[in-house]
């Protein structure tokens, strides 16, 4: 599966400096500290309503990391997946009429030209479920061989005693976890499971669903959790700078999918770091594809809003925050991109030697895209008032908010 063209990411003069970032595991900050090539995998979409500014929100967190460490003069591998089949998808189809295959063909597509919009870098390796099952099946069939699974009525569960570090990655207790599972695609009551957390590996084949053949797991399709950790295995091994999504795939996805790798290489951590983005609401409520209640990136490009003024709108918010999507703040938004757009203008304007530096300082503690937003906007006021003499300060505003912030101006 291709991935989406990559804009261009302006030089700037000097080096970035190294990420201090918020980990999941730990509860704080630590500092990251990748070898030349810094590992990143990002958790993509399950391709049945895509974009909407959650999906946008969390991408442009995990885009901004990027652009950090590629400021620090690394390379990045960056590997998202997409999960082209599974329940939600099928259900979908199913209510609209689709074949499930057209359905996420067509999803998938208006993600990458939603992603090549607001300038978000594309992964080198964009992988679908549905091409990483022949790496998929025999990992589950080691997991089963080594007692680390069982097979309950055809289907093949993992055992999540198998990893002594489960629980490590969310935190959460017992109780949290099994009302999680519940909300989010496990099945903790099923009788005749080992634990109630006990996630799926392999769902044998139903009347009426696509099924791939297992080998010796039989006729079926793999669960969502050994999806990732297949695809994230392969491409970037164990022990990778950095695992992402969204607050919400901290239980049970990634908790799930580090003790699904853990048991199967018996090496830890499946990921050094676990960061994880804010959720998004609308009208008080999650923006959620299950609700409906949704802002998708691609209406608001039809009704012509400038999609740099979309990543404003995201980078006006801190990437773990929960915040609230309003046309108050999306007007806000486009006002800044006007300012910003006059300023940089002007042949010539205040030094703008100082702001490079603000901003990477911003964007190396933890993220913080609000800081480095309000630095530009003093540079911008500056010029509106004063102006200045030095003729290279335009430009180099306008590379650094591109480098750093993904933003055209």
């Amino acid at each position: 599966m291709h991935a989406w063209p990559a804009s261009e990411v302006p030089a700037l003069p000097g080096k970035g400096r190294d990420l201090q970032i918020h980990d999941t595991a730990t509860s704080g900050l630590v500092s990251l500290d990748p070898g030349p090539v810094a590992r990143i995998y990002v958790c993509g979409i399950t391709p049945y309503d895509a974009t909407h500014i959650g999906h946008a929100a969390t991408y442009n967190a995990f885009d901004l990391v990027q652009r950090v460490w590629l400021d620090t003069k690394r390379q990045v591998h960056y590997v998202q997946n997409v999960t082209d089949v599974d329940d939600p998808l099928l259900e979908r189809a199913i209510r609209d009429g689709l074949d499930w295959t057209e359905l996420a063909e067509r999803e998938t597509t208006l993600f990458r030209e939603d992603m090549t919009a607001l300038r978000m870098l594309p992964p080198q390796h964009y992988i679908g479920a549905v091409e990483a099952i022949p790496g998929i099946v025999p990992l589950i069939e080691r997991l089963r061989d080594a007692g680390a699974a069982y097979e309950l009525e055809g289907d093949v569960y993992f055992s999540v005693e198998a990893d002594p570090h489960f629980g490590e990655v969310s935190g959460l207790d017992a109780d949290a976890m099994r009302l999680l599972s519940a909300e989010r695609g496990g099945d903790p009551e099923r009788p005749g499971k080992k634990n109630p957390l006990d996630p799926m590996l392999w769902m044998a084949a139903r009347a009426g669903e696509p099924s791939w053949d297992g080998a010796s797991l039989g006729r079926g399709r793999p669960g969502w959790h050994i999806e990732c950790v297949a695809i994230a295995l392969d491409h970037l091994g164990m022990g990778f700078d950095v695992q992402g999504g969204g607050s919400d795939l901290a239980f049970p996805h990634h908790e799930m999918g580090a003790s699904h790798a853990q048991a199967l290489t018996g090496e830890y951590p499946f990921a050094k770091t676990y960061v994880h983005a804010g959720m998004v609401a609308l009208d008080g409520e999650k923006m959620s594809k299950s609700k409906g209640n949704l802002v998708f990136v691609s209406k608001l490009r039809r009704d012509g809003v400038d999609p740099a003024a979309i990543r404003l709108t995201l980078l006006a918010h801190h990437y773990r925050a929960d915040w609230e999507w309003t046309d108050q703040v999306l007007e806000d938004a486009l006002e800044r991109l006007g300012r910003w757009r006059a300023a940089v203008s002007r042949p010539d304007g205040p030094s703008a030697d100082d702001l490079v530096e603000e901003i990477r300082e911003a964007l190396s503690n933890d993220l913080d895209a609000p800081a480095a937003l309000a630095a530009v906007d003093r540079w911008a006021a500056l010029q509106a008032s004063e102006g200045g003499t030095d003729e290279g300060a335009p430009g180099v505003v306008s590379r650094a908010v591109d480098a750093l912030l993904g933003v055209a101006l």
